[in-house]
């Protein structure tokens, strides 16, 4: 079985490959590829990925590669996790939207939508040569962001074996053990929403309910990401939990206030330190100084990792990690990280046992009030080899009205791809509640589409 990156020179790639080949054997992998369109970062992160994959399995087969025909011919299994761009590009996204005085994160808002506009178009090149050169029945997993909006994307254009992949439910819900103090596997929570704007309910331990007693605890707000949020805006959501990312739409003149006043963007901030950590790296030979180039990665790594929110938020990251050294990191059991999902998904295929994951799939009305094709960010349940997800009854209408504008938004920025249409560019972002405003709307669409007409081409 054969599993391709598509992105294997990204700054995280070291950790994917990590969790790839750790479960490799787990769910019958024999093969793994990094690919990356640029050959620098391939040959610097990808090749640290490499390394690290030779010192845990060097049984099974790893290799780099630029040509995206190569690494797909034959693969069984496919990870998208692109930025066209690069971080230029979301600097651009998020000073483009600041400079108009509105929110510029990079997957919510005006910025995400920019990054929609160059990811959708290179992820639909790629499924067509998935379907032209891979096994057939490939499984796509897409974490390229917006991933819900990339993912929808995905199957409107007609690629339906893809699941759209996010770290933060699954690592929330391990928080949420942790101040439980149960066992991971003894805890359940049903999630509904679109990506980054998701709610959690029904926490239970052992299938007995556990959100009163998860409320009682003031960890909640100091061991979680709930960290962000107010114990009166729970209540008033109606006693559910929050994902991370609704802090830019629930505080969102405090974001922008703290964006605004800081030195430099989060956009900015990534791209300072991945300079530097690429400049010190390729004055390094990896391949007869692991130890040292994995230490330079590693401390520069921890800088963007530990400095997560802190702007927007001026909250501190919940316990920042330290630099490990290359034998401390593969001596820690593999976490899964942002590819365990993925890993779960392909077990369950290979196994066909029962499990539970939160996961980007249409929604086949779980949602009694999204279409079926929506794609949704849910608790599936993987049973008789397919996944579904669960049906969320009684959604209240606060969450109700921001799920159906966001989706909205959504739905006309892919249509706006799909049509390379400035008018539904415009429609979609002034629907968009941290826009809602025509004027505005058409003069962030005007400015992004001449700012990455590189990427995009010319829009009618």
């Amino acid at each position: 079985m054969k599993i391709t990156v598509l992105g294997g020179g990204g700054v995280r790639s070291p950790f994917l490959a990590k969790s790839l080949i750790s479960n490799a054997e787990r769910v019958g992998l024999t093969e793994i590829v990094f690919m990356d369109s640029n050959e620098e970062k391939l040959n610097i992160y990808g090749k640290i990925a490499e390394k690290i994959a030779e010192k845990i399995n060097p049984g099974i087969k790893f290799w780099l590669t630029s040509d995206p025909v190569a690494a797909l011919k034959d693969a069984n299994f496919i990870i998208t996790t692109i930025r066209v761009g690069e971080d230029k590009a979301r600097v651009l996204d998020e000073r483009i939207a600041l400079n108009n005085g509105i929110l510029g994160q990079e997957t919510t808002g005006a910025g995400g939508f920019a990054m929609s506009l160059r990811s959708i178009p290179k992820i639909l090149e790629y499924c067509k040569m998935i379907e032209q050169y891979s096994a057939e029945g490939a499984m796509l997993f897409n974490f390229t962001n917006p991933s819900g909006i990339v993912t929808q994307a995905i199957h409107l254009s007609g690629f339906k074996n893809v699941y759209g992949i996010c770290d933060a439910p699954s690592e929330f819900i391990k928080q949420v053990a942790k101040v439980l103090e149960k066992p991971l596997e003894e805890v359940s929570a049903e999630c509904f929403g679109l990506n980054h704007l998701s709610w959690f309910r029904n926490i239970k331990v052992n299938g007995k309910d556990a959100m009163e007693e998860l409320l009682a605890k003031k960890e909640l707000y100091t061991e979680t990401e709930m960290k962000f949020f107010d114990p009166e805006l729970v209540k008033i959501s109606g006693n559910l939990l929050l994902n991370e990312y609704l802090y830019y739409f629930y505080y969102r003149e405090r974001a922008e206030k703290a964006i605004i006043n800081s030195e430099k963007t989060r956009g900015e901030t990534i791209l300072e330190i991945n300079k530097q950590m690429t400049k010190e790296l390729k004055e390094v030979d990896i391949d007869k100084d692991t130890d040292k180039a994995f230490e330079i990665y590693m401390r520069n790594y921890m800088k963007r990792e530990n400095s997560y929110m802190e702007i927007e938020s001026k909250t501190e990251k919940l316990h920042k990690k330290e630099p490990e050294t290359l034998e401390e990191y593969l001596a820690k059991p593999d976490s899964g990280g942002y590819a365990g999902v993925a890993l779960d998904i392909i077990q369950g295929f290979r196994e066909g046992k029962r499990k539970e994951m939160v996961v980007s799939v249409p929604n086949k009305g779980a949602v009694d009030f999204l279409e079926d094709d929506d794609v949704v960010e849910i608790t599936c349940i993987f049973e008789d080899n397919q996944i579904n997800p669960i049906k969320v009854p009684g959604i209240g209408k606060m969450q109700r009205n921001l799920i159906q504008s966001i989706k909205l938004y959504e739905r006309l920025t892919v249509e706006a791809v799909f049509e390379k249409s400035r008018e539904k560019a415009i429609k979609a972002l002034t629907v968009h509640p941290l826009v809602n405003s025509y004027s505005l709307a058409k003069k962030l669409a005007d400015e992004y589409l001449e700012a990455h007409k590189e990427y995009i081409g010319e829009w009618k």
